[in-house]
């Protein structure tokens, strides 16, 4: 245990349960990247500002490469007594260049240091959920101008209530996703601040440069308060509530994509690479890929919630507590790094089965044009309303569809009705009426595609 950063004010050993207990080095080996980058600019930074001499700075920045070496290999060797990441670093460093690895340290504390490869690993993350989520919107992008002319029922309470063009059905989450993408980028900015020079909690009492070592780092700025700095976790709050919404409009649209794959509907078919089969029933095809991004949604806001809760009293400014903050973190990430391509597959790889969506309509989907061809013979719309559900009244009781009602029964509910009411008794006509910005209509959808290709773009 003599490679502990701490030991020294100690006359005794930790329990061994305490000493399980207190370790992160099972989890937080992971920012081992972001632990040796943001090392070796702290070393260049200690050299700029006088505290070590170049060539200590040389060795150091050797020896962290070749650890960084040693991981890529993966022949890295944790040892007994490696507490978290940092620690293994050092008691690494200090057996390739002896006691000059003892100097890297120097006006750091491990509370500027985590918060410091916390973001740094987040930020790389970010970038790769942007294109797994763009990757994502461009399937939805492209299924959509694939299947334009697809008119499907629009459903309010999981009840048929106007046709829509199935492509305005794929886009409607196309628009979710893309406000994800927008605060993605948010949660970025807000995550790209260096809070490294801040030391354990007052600040750094040497002349360390922290602009020098935001500009090596790609930071966008430096923290502006030091006690602030080590125990800001806002921005994993900000990055798990991103995540909490984005896979909840993924499991919405999982669950929309669960119904019209079922054989009730059958408006789609997911293909073989997404689904599974029944260990009983040789005929089952489940569509497992989308039930598990369903059901991987409770996880994710589950983390969102344990980090609020963790950091709600917690005393200022570093607590071991915040330990917590990143197996929430890594599995959120991990999670979404697989939900986000496999909404893509199955998007990209399913069958949509148009005719199907037709023979589900209902006529009553219609009722609606009826209130509107009414409007526009001069009858106020609560009227029209009304005379259009005594429309739907006859059409229960006779079992005939809107069209099919003679003309003669139309009118003895109202003499507004004319020979032209069922040319509005038709799904594309009803479909293409709808053509303000951001309707269903053949138009503004495409009008939606080309904002979305874009955005993208």
């Amino acid at each position: 245990m003599t490679n502990m950063l701490w030991g020294g004010r100690f006359s005794g050993a930790p329990d061994a349960l305490m000493r399980a207990f207190n370790d992160s080095i099972s989890f937080d080996i992971r920012l081992w990247d972001a632990d040796l980058t943001g090392s070796d600019a702290y070393a260049q930074a200690l050299a700029r500002a006088g505290i070590i001499t170049p060539a200590e700075a040389d060795t150091l920045r050797h020896g962290l490469k070749q650890i960084r070496a040693e991981f890529d290999d993966g022949q890295f060797t944790l040892a007994a007594g490696d507490e978290d990441i940092h620690t293994a670093v050092e008691r690494r460093l200090k057996e390739l260049v002896g006691n000059v690895a003892g100097k890297l340290h120097t006006g750091r504390s491990r509370n500027d240091q985590v918060a410091t490869d916390t973001r740094l690993w987040l930020r790389g993350e970010i970038s790769a959920l942007r294109t797994h989520l763009q990757t994502c919107l461009s399937a939805i992008v492209t299924a959509a101008e694939t299947h334009l002319d697809a008119i499907m029922p629009g459903y309010t309470h999981v009840q048929q209530a106007q046709p829509i063009r199935f492509s305005h059905w794929l886009l409607s989450y196309g628009w979710k996703f893309a406000r994800d993408l927008a605060r993605l980028d948010d949660v970025a900015r807000r995550t790209n601040v260096l809070p490294l020079g801040s030391g354990a909690l007052s600040g750094n009492p040497l002349p360390v440069d922290r602009h020098f070592l935001a500009e090596t780092l790609g930071f966008d700025a430096i923290s502006e308060n030091s006690m602030d700095a080590v125990s800001d976790r806002d921005y994993l709050v900000d990055f798990l509530h991103w995540a909490s919404l984005t896979q909840t409009h993924l499991s919405s649209l999982a669950e929309d994509l669960i119904l019209f794959n079922s054989t009730e509907y059958g408006f789609i078919e997911l293909s073989d690479a997404y689904s599974t089969g029944s260990s009983l029933m040789p005929q089952k095809k489940n569509p497992d890929s989308l039930e598990l991004i369903r059901g991987k949604t409770g996880r994710i806001v589950g983390h969102h919630m344990a980090m609020l809760t963790t950091l709600k009293g917690l005393p200022s400014t570093y607590n071991k507590d915040m330990q917590e903050d990143k197996e929430p973190l890594f599995d959120t990430v991990d999670t979404l790094a697989m939900t986000l391509p496999i909404m893509a597959g199955v998007i990209n790889t399913m069958t949509v089965h148009p005719d199907r969506m037709v023979a589900a309509m209902s006529s009553l989907l219609l009722a609606t044009e009826l209130a509107d061809y009414l409007v526009s013979k001069g009858m106020p719309f609560r009227d029209a309303h009304d005379v259009a559900g005594q429309v739907v009244q006859l059409s229960l009781a006779t079992e005939q569809p809107l069209w099919s009602i003679p003309l003669p029964a139309y009118k003895s509910i109202s003499p507004l009705f004319d020979r032209d009411v069922h040319d509005w008794l038709n799904f594309e006509s009803a479909v293409e009426r709808r053509r303000s910005p951001g309707g269903t209509a053949k138009d503004s959808v495409l009008a939606q595609i080309a904002a979305m290709k874009t955005l993208l773009a």
